[in-house]
């Protein structure tokens, strides 16, 4: 059996999510169609749905062309977020994670604390347990030294 590729010209254009959504021809100079492929038309349905199709393709084309991507990439991001929070959008989750850094940095901050009560304990315990030594050490010097049956003068 012989597989032969069909020529450029006889391949149909797959319309991209935009057009498919909005039931319009997507011809090969559609700009959406870099941005939003057909398969992913929810990806598209929460941009439109948030912002409109006119103003995305208006926000876009602002855009110089080599940044458009990360464009498209903060458009999805901001409509999925304000589509889960309306009110606040991607700020919501901007100010729920400044209160976990604030939350962390004070729980950082009371271990800090904890870890110097610690250090200090530490000192402590060491200072007595080298006094402890040394007066063990001079006991058994004092006892070697003054009995007889370690070599000692009593």
């Amino acid at each position: 059996m012989d597989t032969q590729v069909a020529p450029m010209h006889n391949r149909v254009h797959q319309p991209c999510a935009a057009c498919r959504m909005l039931r319009r021809r997507c011809d090969r100079n559609c700009s959406l169609a870099p941005y939003f492929p057909g398969e992913e038309i929810e990806k598209f349905a929460g941009v439109h749905k948030v912002f409109g199709a006119s103003n995305v393709i208006k926000m876009i084309q602002m855009v110089e062309e080599t940044r458009r991507e990360d464009a498209v990439k903060a458009l999805v991001y901001e409509a999925r977020a304000r589509l889960r929070d309306p009110v606040y959008g991607s700020t919501g989750a901007i100010f729920h994670l400044q209160k976990m850094i604030e939350e962390l940095r004070s729980q950082l901050e009371s271990i800090r604390s904890q870890v110097l009560e610690l250090q200090q304990h530490r000192d402590q315990l060491l200072g007595i347990l080298m006094n402890n030594v040394r007066c063990l050490e001079d006991d058994l010097f004092s006892t070697m030294h003054h009995d007889p049956m370690f070599g000692g003068d009593l």
